[in-house]
């Protein structure tokens, strides 16, 4: 190469060095201002945690106890609020079900509050009187196996220790008639191929103080009454003006004639008027339909039962009295005739201002209701439960039962709740999910309620009375739970259902 070269070779890789070399220079003054300020933070760091630790060791506090002799202050010690009181009912709004003050002691044990954790005791004629309630009347609701037969039998036997008495005009099932011999009442069995009769016409208890002319007219009422709606029952249809008077003529011309009257008697001169009474003729064509009707009850297939005097009388002073239906379980149409005739039957005792506190059970509800003289009677009887002492107790599976009475704005559905509307005590033990809105709906209940239902246990209910609400765990006596067990043919011997 040759100097030319060379010099010019220089002159190109010389500036290339120089611009490295001040790249570096470059780098090492900007770390140096970095670290010098970094080193300037700290230090300023470092003196203002020192001025703070400085002040702090020259403030002085106020000593935990407060400042000693004159210049002590008036609250030296930890500020306390008193605690708050209130009237149970106060609270009971704010805090339901765990604030609420409870029903009392007077009454009958039912079982534990499981929300305040005491005793529950419930009783229909205590709290009319304290003026609680203004309708001792019950309805029961649960689904099969949540315990509510059990609640039932336990809360009118406890009663009886008390001097209530128990009527049960019907029962379908016979469950009552165990518990009826165990606390020394009767239980009067009623079936096809058995000896008991029950007549219809009997007058049945004479209440005191009533004169003999005011007795007669009661008992010529009810008779009228009965044989109209046990032929009402038969026909499925409300009675004509002219049968109800082919109705009445026989059975005055049968009272008349006989001592004791019977229902054959009065199916015979429905049947066959007297001449001297059938003026023109027409009064057996006026009254052929209802008295065919009520020969189904003497000589058809419901016969056996009402065609002959009374083999048993009701004793109103005994604790217990309880129809057994139960032999004549498949026939509802049998049963609501049985029930029509021990509801009046036993009318005349209920009706006895003087009787006493009574509990009136109608188990099986669903039954009954579907029949419209059974439930006019039933209805008359919790209207006046006030006047003669008597607290009804209503038994279903679930409230949409009551949809089955009845179509829609007829009068069946309306009488059946207004059943409902004159009971201020509804007890609902477990319900099936697709119950719910139903019961809720009936009964207006809060959400909160609506949603204990599902997850009640067996012998766990909610109890709704008037405005209050409480859930309670029934407990039983062990000889309560061999006499009210109602699932024997279920299980083994030796085994035993609680609630």
């Amino acid at each position: 190469m040759s100097d030319q070269q060379k010099l010019h070779t220089a002159a190109l890789v010389e500036p290339a060095g120089e611009r490295r070399r001040q790249r570096k220079a470059r780098k090492h003054a900007a770390a140096k201002i970095e670290t010098n300020a970094r080193k300037t933070e700290q230090t300023a760091e470092r003196e203002r945690v020192a001025a703070e630790r400085a002040e702090r060791r020259n403030t002085t506090y106020l000593p935990a106890a407060g400042e000693p002799e004159a210049a002590a202050l008036r609250t030296p010690g930890r500020l306390r609020l008193p605690r708050h009181q209130d009237t149970s009912a106060t609270l009971a709004g704010a805090y339901p079900f765990l604030a609420e003050g409870g029903l009392g002691a007077d009454g009958v044990f039912i079982g534990q509050d499981l929300y305040s954790g005491g005793s529950f005791v419930y009783d229909p004629w205590t709290l009319y009187a304290r003026g609680v309630i203004t309708a001792p009347n019950i309805v029961l609701a649960g689904i099969v196996g949540s315990g509510k037969s059990s609640l039932a039998k336990s809360l009118y036997t406890r009663s009886i220790p008390f001097g209530r008495r128990v009527y049960v005009p019907g029962d379908p099932k016979g469950e009552h008639t165990a518990v009826a011999e165990a606390v020394g009442g009767r239980a009067i069995v009623l079936g096809h191929g058995l000896r008991n009769r029950l007549n219809p016409l009997d007058e049945g208890h004479r209440p005191s103080g009533v004169s003999d002319a005011e007795w007669a007219a009661q008992v010529a009422s009810r008779r009228r009454e009965l044989i109209g709606a046990l032929a009402e029952t038969v026909l499925d249809r409300m009675l004509s003006p002219l049968e109800h008077t082919a109705i009445d003529l026989a059975l005055r011309d049968t009272v008349r004639s006989s001592d004791v009257p019977i229902l054959p008697m009065v199916v015979d001169r429905i049947l066959s008027p007297d001449p001297a009474t059938d003026t023109d003729g027409r009064l057996a064509e006026d009254g052929r339909l209802v008295g065919h009707a009520l020969r189904r009850l003497v000589a058809g297939d419901l016969a056996g039962l009402f065609d002959g005097p009374s083999t048993v009388r009701f004793d109103p002073s005994l604790p217990m009295v309880s129809l057994d239906l139960s032999r004549v379980a498949e026939n509802s149409k049998l049963i609501s005739v049985l029930m029509t005739c021990s509801s009046a039957w036993m009318e005349s005792a209920l009706m006895d201002p003087n009787g006493g506190h009574r509990w009136v059970i109608y188990d099986e509800a669903w039954r009954l209701m579907a029949y419209p003289a059974l439930l006019r009677r039933m209805d008359a009887q919790w209207r006046l439960a006030r006047h003669y002492g008597i607290a009804n107790m209503l038994i279903f599976h679930k409230l949409t039962d009551l949809d089955n009475v009845g179509d829609q704005g007829s009068a069946m559905r309306a009488l059946a709740n207004s059943l409902l509307a004159n009971a201020e005590t509804r007890i609902i033990y477990r319900q099936e999910p697709d119950q719910l809105g139903a019961t809720a709906a009936a009964l207006g209940l809060t959400g909160t309620e609506q949603k204990l239902l599902p997850g009640l246990g067996t012998g766990q209910g909610l109890w709704r009375i008037k405005e209050r609400s409480f859930v309670v765990q029934h407990q039983l006596h062990p000889a309560e739970l061999a006499a009210f067990d109602t699932t024997a043919r279920m299980k083994g011997k030796d085994e035993v259902r609680c609630g």
